[in-house]
C-alpha cells in the first residue's frame, strides 16, 4: 500500500492539473484545448474527488458544442500520426481527438509502409470515425529494375475499311412524330365534335322550350331578339358552330397526317443511303370469321 501511494498521488496531481488547465482554456474560449485537457483529466477520474469530477464534466459539456470529435484507428499502431501537419507526439492503436470546425488533414506514416492520408470537413457537435491502414511498401522500386530490352520496330497494321454506319434515324423520328400528331389531332377533333353535338342538343331543348306558345310565323327570339334567353341561344349556337368547324378541321388534318405517315412506310429512301423500303415493310393477309384484310408491319 505504501509503495502504491506515490503513484496514486502523482496520477491525481496530473489529472487535477489537466482539468484545471482545461477550465482556464474554456474561460479563454480555447474550446479544442479545453476539451482535450478535460478529457485527459477525466481519464483519471478514479483518482479525483467527486467535486472535481463534476466540475470537469460540466466544463466538458460546455466545450462539446464548439468542437468535433474524431475517433482514429491506425494500423500499424507504431505509425506516426500528424493532424494538419502537427505530430501528436505519441503512438497508439486508437486516438480520441478534438478538432475545431473546418477542413482537416490526417496523415499517418511508418518505416517500410506507404503513407496514408485522409481529408475531411469537421462540423461542431459531430463525431467522426476514421480507420487508416498503411500497406507495406514495395520491395523494389521501378528505378532499380533492369532496363527492358528494346522491341524491334514493326510496321503498323494495315488500315481496315470502316463498316458502314447505321442508317439515318430521321425518317423513324418523323414517323413517330407523325403517329403522335395524328393521334393527338384525331383525339382533339373527336372531343370537339362530341362537344358540338352536346351543345346542339342543349340548343334544341332551349329553343323548343322558348317556342312553345309562340306564333306560327316565327319564334319568340324573332319577335323579341333582345331578350336574355335569346342571347343565350345565340351564344350556344356560336359555340356549337365553332366546335363543329374546328373539330372537322382537326379530323381532316389528322387524317392527312396519318395518310402521309402511313405512306412513308412504303417509300423507298435508298437514294438517301438508307435501307430499302422492302426490308422494313411486311404485309400479311388476315382473315377472321367476319372480316378479311391485310396486316402491315413497319420497322423504324
Amino acid at each position: 500500500m505504501e509503495a502504491a501511494a506515490p503513484g496514486s498521488v502523482t496520477a491525481r496531481e496530473r489529472a487535477e492539473l489537466a482539468g484545471e488547465l482545461g477550465l482556464c482554456e474554456l474561460a479563454l474560449r480555447k474550446y479544442r484545448d479545453a476539451a482535450e485537457h478535460l478529457a485527459f483529466g477525466l481519464e483519471q477520474r478514479e483518482a479525483l474527488p467527486v467535486a472535481l469530477q463534476k466540475r470537469f464534466e460540466a466544463g466538458q459539456r460546455d466545450a462539446a458544442p464548439h468542437v468535433a470529435k474524431l475517433y482514429l484507428s491506425v494500423n500499424p499502431p507504431d505509425a506516426e500520426v500528424l493532424v494538419d501537419g502537427k505530430a501528436l507526439g505519441r503512438t497508439a492503436r486508437t486516438y480520441t481527438l478534438f478538432l475545431e470546425p473546418g477542413q482537416h488533414m490526417v496523415r499517418a506514416r511508418a518505416p517500410g509502409r506507404e503513407e496514408a492520408f485522409q481529408s475531411f470537413g469537421a462540423v461542431a457537435k459531430t463525431e467522426y470515425n476514421i480507420s487508416m491502414q498503411l500497406p507495406r511498401a514495395a520491395v523494389s522500386s521501378a528505378k532499380d529494375a533492369p532496363p527492358a530490352a528494346p522491341k524491334p520496330a514493326s510496321a503498323p497494321p494495315p488500315l481496315r475499311p470502316r463498316p458502314p454506319g447505321p442508317p439515318a434515324s430521321w425518317p423513324a423520328a418523323l414517323r413517330i412524330a407523325g403517329i403522335a400528331v395524328t393521334t393527338a389531332t384525331l383525339s382533339a377533333g373527336g372531343l370537339l365534335m362530341i362537344r358540338a353535338t352536346s351543345l346542339d342538343g342543349d340548343l334544341s331543348e332551349r329553343r323548343d322550350g322558348l317556342n312553345r306558345g309562340a306564333a306560327p310565323s316565327g319564334s319568340r327570339c324573332w319577335q323579341a331578339s333582345d331578350r336574355p334567353w335569346c342571347a343565350d341561344l345565340l351564344r350556344l349556337r356560336d359555340e356549337r358552330n365553332l366546335s363543329a368547324g374546328v373539330g372537322i378541321g382537326m379530323l381532316i388534318a389528322g387524317g392527312a397526317i396519318g395518310a402521309a405517315t402511313a405512306a412513308s412506310f412504303f417509300t423507298d429512301f435508298s437514294f438517301l443511303g438508307l435501307a430499302p423500303a422492302q426490308d422494313r415493310i411486311h404485309a400479311s393477309p388476315v382473315a377472321t370469321g367476319r372480316e378479311l384484310g391485310v396486316r402491315v408491319e413497319g420497322l423504324w
